[in-house]
């Protein structure tokens, strides 16, 4: 606002200055000090100039233009993680849904959630929604800091799977136990926990297997052990059944009841004898080139996303250098 009345200033402000010139009463300046201060005045102006952009109280301006490419790679990280982080907040909140909606945060389930299934969809949701949400955000704010923490936990992603891989190859028998006691684990609680009761029916089914080892594992299950007082003792599910549909169309879920009592030979023609194991390391074995497919794509994402943002980083230190070395250049 000031600017603006100095350069247009009012009529009434003119006649004001042309009276003070020529009135009477004020002394006129002597021509030799107006031009004395005219050239302090360019002298000043002069030492302002020449002492650089520091002791102007200016802020460097951060503008700096990237190339087409360097934009492509930048919008194509920020929308990749986008989708990815809109993932991570859908499988985080199905785990949270699913743990609300078997209680397990009651007082009397808290000491098991340790073993719940949905507790690992909520870890993975809440990692992948927080470090593609960090991606997102450095790639669109140009925050090289946000940027180095995506790439550094994505690195250690890679080098978490590459030693997990080797691992599993070299400690496959220690492995076979860790499941076999997980499978047994599971088939105790199998009345209990919905989740795991899901996991084992559709392992059994599409594998067409029964129990961890065989059909009599059932056994450690205190409503299929023959000692239990229910309709269920000596049993085994309905998904362990050789035909669990009646005439093709009707679910029969007593298919199983007294299976327990039968001879192998006469229970083959009921339910399946072999475990779940065996029908587990069948289906590696089959597909290995699809298992071994998919790890290289997943794995080949996220080198592509780490060198993605490699790039975008020193793309951002590379023009902030040009653009300071620039603003103080012409400030000399």
């Amino acid at each position: 606002m000031w600017k603006f009345t100095r350069k247009f200033t009012f009529p009434w402000q003119k006649g004001e200055s042309a009276e003070s010139e020529t009135s009477p009463l004020l002394p006129k300046a002597d021509p030799a000090n107006r031009e004395d201060e005219v050239a302090t005045d360019d002298n000043a102006d002069q030492e302002g100039t020449n002492n650089g952009p520091e002791n102007r109280n200016t802020k460097f301006p951060h503008i700096y233009r990237f190339s087409p490419m360097d934009y492509f790679l930048k919008y194509f990280l920020f929308f990749c993680n986008l989708l990815f982080t809109a993932l991570g907040l859908v499988v985080l909140g199905l785990g949270m849904w699913g743990l609300i909606t078997k209680e397990s945060f009651a007082q009397e389930k808290i000491g098991s959630i340790g073993t719940d299934p949905m507790l690992l969809l909520v870890s993975l949701g809440f990692l992948l929604f927080m470090l593609c949400l960090t991606g997102c955000v450095g790639a669109l704010r140009e925050n090289s800091c946000l940027l180095k923490v995506f790439s550094a936990v994505v690195l250690a992603l890679i080098a978490a799977q590459v030693v997990m891989a080797i691992l599993v190859y070299s400690l496959q028998d220690q492995i076979g136990n860790y499941l076999r006691s997980g499978m047994l684990a599971a088939m105790g609680r199998y009345q209990d926990d919905l989740d795991l009761r899901f996991i084992m029916d559709e392992v059994q089914s599409n594998l067409q297997c029964c129990g961890a080892e065989t059909y009599r594992d059932w056994e450690v299950n205190i409503y299929y052990n023959c000692s239990a007082p229910g309709v269920l003792a000596c049993g085994v599910p309905a998904t362990c059944c050789v035909d669990p549909l009646e005439n093709g169309t009707v679910w029969n879920s007593q298919c199983g009841v007294g299976a327990l009592m039968l001879d192998e030979f006469t229970a083959q023609t009921v339910v399946f004898l072999g475990g779940c194991l065996g029908g587990i390391s069948r289906w590696i074995e089959q597909h290995e080139g699809m298992i071994g497919t998919v790890a290289v794509v997943v794995l080949g994402v996220q080198m592509v996303a780490l060198f993605i943002t490699s790039r975008l980083i020193e793309s951002i230190h590379w023009h902030r250098y040009r653009a300071r070395r620039n603003y103080y250049v012409q400030g000399l």
